[in-house]
């Protein structure tokens, strides 16, 4: 694998601070386990230890450049209404796979029926492109135009997913639980940002951050892509 040191990582704390990572929920709602990673608390609000944000950051970017490089999968998960666009331009512009819609039950359990699925909104695509759909009627044409469109949401970040993948970041556990999960039972390796009401331990590589604020998901995602981009083959 290839050896990448922190260093080059260049995260800062400072950076980290203006885009609000630090914030947490309040101190009524917190997982217990969440606790060697705070600072202190502020106005009824828990405040997350950047320092050690920055070390986990760092050990995540570095198990993320370490597959990027063997050309393993990553796949991005992010449903949160808040945050799912930036979840899909950051892959796109990685050319990684995502989930920035609901996370379909089965996508690892069940590949094979999942699989079969793509392979089917993919065919309707290229029907449509080439014109097949033409000898139909305008009701028909209607229907298979909607059937198109779902199956875009549904498929399109995953539609290049050619099996399990190497690992998922997921920006939000609690949101998306499911596939946390379906990770777990497959041996995905997980990254994760874990906001002080969720469980770290769920996660191989956790990041604690805040999951909310998007400025706070934008600054852990933008150090994501520099490591992928710098690292893809």
């Amino acid at each position: 694998m290839a050896e990448t040191k922190q260093k080059d990582f260049k995260i800062d704390v400072e950076e980290m601070a203006q885009a609000g990572v630090h914030f947490g929920h309040k101190t009524s709602n917190i997982h217990p386990k969440m606790e060697p990673y705070l600072f202190g608390a502020r106005s009824g609000i828990h405040i997350i230890d950047l320092d050690k944000t920055k070390e986990k950051l760092e050990e995540a970017l570095k198990f993320i450049s370490d597959i990027v490089s063997d050309g393993k999968t990553l796949l991005l998960v992010g449903t949160k209404v808040q945050i799912k666009d930036l979840v899909k331009k950051t892959a796109e512009e990685c050319t990684l796979p995502y989930v920035s819609e609901r996370w379909l039950g089965g996508t690892f359990t069940n590949f094979s029926s999942i699989s079969k699925r793509i392979e089917h909104y993919k065919e309707l695509e290229r029907r449509k492109k080439e014109g097949e759909l033409e000898k139909y009627t305008k009701k028909e044409k209607a229907k298979l135009d909607k059937e198109l469109e779902r199956l875009t949401v549904k498929f399109e970040g995953i539609r290049n997913l050619s099996g399990t993948p190497e690992a998922i970041f997921v920006c939000d556990m609690r949101k998306d639980q499911l596939a946390l999960s379906e990770a777990k039972a497959k041996g995905v390796k997980i990254i994760a940002l874990a906001d002080t009401n969720v469980d770290p331990a769920q996660a191989d590589y956790v990041i604690p951050a805040n999951d909310d604020a998007l400025s706070s998901v934008a600054y852990i995602l933008g150090k994501v892509k520099e490591v992928v981009l710098k690292n893809k083959k």
